[in-house]
C-alpha cells in the first residue's frame, strides 16, 4: 500500500524530473486502479500548460503587423506569455499540493 502511495505521489512530482513520461509509464505498468487514476490525472495536468503554446504563437503572428509598423506594443504576444506563465505556475503548485496530500 505504501508503494502505491509513493508511486501516485511521484506521478505528480514528476513535473520536476520526467514530465509526462513518468505518469505514462506508471499508468501502463501498475495494476492498481488508484495509482492508474492518479497517473492519468497527473499526465493531464502536466499537459495543461501546453495549451498556452498556440496562444503565444498566435500572439506572435498577430503582433507582427504591429511591430512592423513600429507603432505599438506587442499586446497579444505579451498576453500569451502571461497566460502561459500563470498556467504553468498554477499547475506546478497544484501538482506539489496533490503529491504531498497523497503522501500524508
Amino acid at each position: 500500500m505504501e508503494t502505491n502511495k509513493l508511486l501516485s505521489s511521484l506521478c505528480y512530482f514528476s513535473i520536476f524530473f520526467a514530465g509526462f513520461i513518468f505518469p505514462i509509464i506508471i499508468y501502463f505498468i501498475v495494476e492498481d486502479r488508484d495509482v492508474k487514476k492518479h497517473a492519468k490525472v497527473a499526465l493531464l495536468s502536466h499537459l495543461l500548460p501546453v495549451i498556452a503554446v498556440p496562444i503565444v504563437i498566435a500572439g506572435v503572428f498577430f503582433d507582427i503587423g504591429i511591430l512592423a509598423t513600429g507603432s505599438g506594443f506587442p499586446l497579444f504576444m505579451s498576453l500569451g506569455i502571461v497566460i502561459s506563465v500563470l498556467l504553468s505556475a498554477i499547475v506546478m503548485i497544484w501538482n506539489i499540493y496533490r503529491g504531498i496530500k497523497i503522501l500524508l
